[in-house]
């Protein structure tokens, strides 16, 4: 069988993704003022969201992955902001529709998840990724029966 070409991409945080986190977040504080809590619980209840949702969207926008490729033989390699290479291995990963999410483990610099979606990446490398993933997938399943 011959091996499946590179996939190289270049990242950025999806800024729907952000969209969607604080719609949630604008609604959790709506149903925790609506509740029949008191009202220090609501004020506490509430800042501890919007704290939260905001620490998570300045993370999100503070990716230190500019780039991605997959290799010919299932190696990763993430490229870093600060202009570096680093190889990486697949932790794991979803497909959700159009929406691809991996997790990349990195030696020295962590774990990196990286959402493709389509306002952050091209539908041909989304494509492509589902279909090589799908194919790591069945040989996971092959390999356990």
């Amino acid at each position: 069988m011959t091996s499946a070409p590179a996939i190289g991409f270049e990242y950025r945080p999806s800024k729907g993704f952000r969209w969607a986190l604080a719609i949630v977040a604008i609604l959790a504080v709506l149903a925790v003022l609506l509740s029949g809590l008191a009202w220090w619980a609501k004020l506490l209840l509430s800042l501890i969201v919007l704290v939260g949702t905001r620490r998570s969207v300045r993370l999100m926008a503070q990716s230190p992955v500019s780039a991605a490729g997959w290799g010919a033989q299932d190696s990763w390699t993430v490229h870093m902001t600060s202009h570096e290479d680093v190889p990486a291995t697949l932790a794991s990963f979803r497909v959700l529709g159009v929406f691809v999410l991996v997790r990349l483990k990195t030696a020295g610099h962590g774990t990196h998840s990286l959402l493709l979606a389509p306002d952050n990446s091209d539908a041909d490398i989304r494509r492509r990724l589902r279909m090589r993933l799908a194919t790591l997938q069945t040989g996971e399943s092959h390999a356990r029966a």
